[in-house]
């Protein structure tokens, strides 16, 4: 039974009858900090533990009144702190200042305590800038005997990347706007904006600190050079890509984010209808054939591709990838990093890929006429090649397919499907509102038969930084290549001035209307469907 005291001086009589002094139980009871206290607090939260447990499995206590039982145990270990607080807090007060200016200044204490307690157990564990080799950036800098000045530069570094992984970034951008400033800028879901700006010479040791992890020439800041690194954070390992340039006003450095995510995607998850998900489900199981995916850079057709994967059964058909870089690592499946210094090319790959019995072949992307020709064969002799061009609309992957030198016969023959896709961001749906239409665009709506009023639009809140905005989803235009579209392509019977006009057109007609129909279900609004449609 737990005894209760209404006053300090009750508690301290009664510790003074079991020999402990009024002098010695006001240094005992003194918060915080106290290496006894805080032993004994630790104890008591243990003993909380231990309570709940017992109740959690106790046959006296009802199923029912078990949660209500668990609370209330828990919470006499923070009304005991409470107690010893404020006796702590009454003692201060008589000799000092008054009661809430020595409360406001142990809770300020506290949490200040708490804080850098999070942060610095953030920055020493929860993120480490590794190179290809696995060196942390500490040791390629001799962290250890290095100057303060160096110590605060690799802790910008790390704040910078560790921010962009918590606003979701996908690239990171140092650009120096003149001599006085250099920007750095975040796009997220698309769209740039700027989060620092620092002095000239700041930014360029940031620059330094991850050219060095990426293991690129420090010295040289004309010539373009590309890298790579690593940083390991509580979640996982997270994989950059950088390039750099030289620039009128210093240095340019660009650091891709490779998504790690991209793996987990689904057919389901990603933006398909129904119906263009039956399609392409229906293309992924059969034994052969090729599916093209085209898009600008940024628009998430390797996120399909794995998608696609996805639905694969890997453990009975041989996968095999050809990727530059590997975003994510797929279990059960072959993948090959595309490395032009050890002259590992997309080409050279693809053709060695072909003497390892494959199933599917997947093609990150085809650059040059001999990886357009080793793909299109490979769809014709019994294999399911899955690959990506950078194109505008399937119109234009065709033209650039032509442009390749592949002949009319071998790409009527090889290719299968093509699919066009955009990224639209998604309105925050914790300050959207609806959209206020002009009489014209009302007219329209209605004319083809579209209820406006589900229609929202962007407005912006803490949550989306302002943007009003959070997320993105994909709109994709599929073109499922007949055998009256087939026969048209290997007998020259469509001209590359109509395909140019009439399929681009007409591929960003459906993109459009793919869109609209997320903008009538409130998931993006009319503005940003023109924005990355037109």
């Amino acid at each position: 039974m737990i005894e209760c005291f209404s006053t300090p001086q009750q508690l301290g009589a009664s510790l003074s009858s079991i020999g402990v002094g009024s002098s010695a139980t006001l240094s005992f009871l003194s918060l915080p900090f106290n290496p006894v206290k805080l032993v004994c607090f630790v104890g008591w939260v243990y003993l909380c533990l231990y309570f709940v447990q017992r109740v959690q499995f106790s046959s006296l206590v009802p199923k029912n009144r078990k949660l209500i039982a668990n609370i209330a145990t828990l919470f006499l270990g923070p009304i005991l702190l409470f107690v010893l607080l404020i006796v702590d807090v009454v003692r201060k007060s008589s000799e000092s200042s008054s009661v809430f200016e020595v409360l406001k200044e142990r809770l300020q204490s506290v949490s200040a305590g708490m804080r850098s307690l999070r942060f610095s157990s953030r920055d020493k564990t929860a993120l480490r800038l590794l190179d290809s080799s696995g060196r942390s950036i500490t040791e390629i800098y001799g962290h250890g005997k290095g100057r303060r000045e160096d110590s605060h530069t690799l802790e910008l570094t790390e704040q910078i990347i560790a921010d962009a992984l918590e606003e979701r970034a996908s690239d990171i951008l140092i650009d120096p706007k003149n001599e006085l400033i250099s920007t750095i800028r975040f796009r997220v879901d698309g769209v740039l904006r700027t989060v620092k700006q620092l002095e000239p010479a700041i930014c360029q040791a940031v620059i330094n600190s991850i050219k060095a992890v990426s293991n690129m020439d420090i010295a040289e800041r004309r010539r373009p050079q590309d890298g790579a690194f690593l940083a390991k954070t509580g979640d996982g390992t997270v994989s950059f890509r950088v390039a750099s340039a030289g620039a009128v006003s210093g240095e340019k450095l660009s650091i891709r984010v490779l998504s790690q995510n991209a793996g987990m995607f689904t057919l389901e998850s990603i933006g398909l209808t129904e119906k263009q998900r039956a399609v392409i489900e229906s293309m992924v199981a059969k034994p052969t054939g090729m599916v093209l995916m085209c898009g600008p850079t940024g628009s998430g057709k390797t996120t399909t591709l794995y998608a696609m994967l996805n639905r694969i059964d890997l453990f009975t058909r041989n996968v095999i990838t050809v990727e530059d870089p590997i975003e994510y690592v797929l279990p059960n499946a072959s993948q090959i990093e595309v490395n032009p210094k050890a002259d590992i090319t997309f080409a050279k790959s693809l053709r060695s890929i072909l003497r390892q019995d494959p199933d599917v072949i997947c093609v990150g992307e085809i650059r040059d006429e001999e990886t357009a020709a080793i793909a299109l064969r490979a769809s014709q002799t019994g294999h399911l090649v899955l690959g990506t061009i950078h194109s505008d609309s399937n119109a234009s992957a065709l033209v650039r397919l032509l442009d390749l030198n592949v002949t009319p016969l071998l790409l009527s023959s090889g290719l299968d499907i093509l699919i066009s896709q955009r990224l639209v961001r998604r309105l925050c749906n914790n300050c959207k509102v609806p959209a206020e239409l002009s009489q014209n665009q009302i007219h329209d709506l209605r004319k083809k038969g579209i209820n406006y009023k589900n229609i929202f639009q962007a407005k912006g809140c803490d949550r989306c930084h302002e943007t009003g905005y959070y997320g993105r989803i994909a709109v994709f235009d599929i073109l499922n290549l007949d055998n009256e579209l087939k026969d048209d392509i290997a007998n020259n019977r469509l001209s590359v001035t109509q395909l140019k006009k009439e399929g681009v057109k007409k591929g960003r007609s459906n993109l459009w209307k793919q869109g609209l129909r997320n903008v009538v279900s409130g998931i993006t609004s009319l503005e940003e469907l023109k924005r990355v449609i037109g």
